[in-house]
């Protein structure tokens, strides 16, 4: 599977990346591969506890384009 990741640095410069189309699915690292690493790991942990949970695997995101 394939999931889109959004990758950030906080006031920190620890990288913090998060996979929105799975609530509360967050990791993060030191460098930015780590962090890619990290999430890795944390979506498969994610969708592992979800479906025992009986619950959806993921959440339905989207795209949209705004005028700025």
């Amino acid at each position: 599977m394939k999931f889109m990741t959004t990758l950030a640095r906080d006031e920190d410069g620890v990288w913090i990346a998060e996979c929105p189309s799975i609530p509360g699915c967050i990791s993060q690292g030191e460098t930015r591969e780590e962090a890619v690493t990290n999430i890795r790991e944390a979506i498969a942990a994610c969708l592992e506890v979800r479906a025992e949970r009986g619950m959806p695997l993921t959440i339905e995101t989207q795209q949209v384009e705004v005028a700025v």
